[in-house]
């Protein structure tokens, strides 16, 4: 093969690769899996979608795709909440790491790529909220913007 076939067969790659990344979407908008919980768990989290703040730590309430009351987020992907989510097997575990915050238990994990999850405890509902590693960095002082909306609508109790 010459080097002008070359070249022709590999405009049309390129002018494919082109084609594509012109379709692509250029919104950066954060993504998170949306849980499946029973109904009453989906309830409880419907009415907590409902009471969480606009802004956390100075960063605008923008939800996640795709769009779900079981989902919510802040600054992007730098804070992403998701109620109705399974009990974490960490909870099984004696050495975990939880905290209260506001008369809120949370457990605390941090995660490999630097980011911490911290997920309600004795409540009825699961709820986790996601911290990415930058925000991860300030702390978990967010935790209190939670406490209050979390206690309004989701019992004391234990998760089914």
């Amino acid at each position: 093969m010459n080097l002008s076939s070359r070249r022709l067969i590999s405009l049309p790659a390129l002018a494919l690769l082109w084609a594509t990344a012109g379709c692509s979407s250029t919104d950066d908008r954060a993504t998170a899996p949306v849980p499946s919980p029973d109904a009453d768990t989906a309830r409880l989290c419907q009415n907590l979608h409902e009471q969480l703040p606009d802004r956390i730590d100075g960063l605008d309430r923008e939800d996640p795709e795709p769009h779900s009351e079981l989902t919510a987020g802040w600054g992007g992907s730098a804070i992403i909440l998701r109620c109705g989510v399974p009990r974490p097997a960490a909870l099984a575990d004696p050495q975990a790491y939880g905290a209260e915050v506001n008369g809120v238990g949370w457990l605390t994990e941090e995660q490999e790529d630097g980011s911490y999850r911290f997920t309600t405890t004795l409540r009825e509902a699961y709820v986790e909220v996601t911290f990415d590693a930058e925000h991860a960095k300030q702390g978990a002082g967010s935790l209190t913007d939670f406490a209050k909306p979390v206690k309004r609508t989701v019992p004391e109790g234990i998760a089914s």
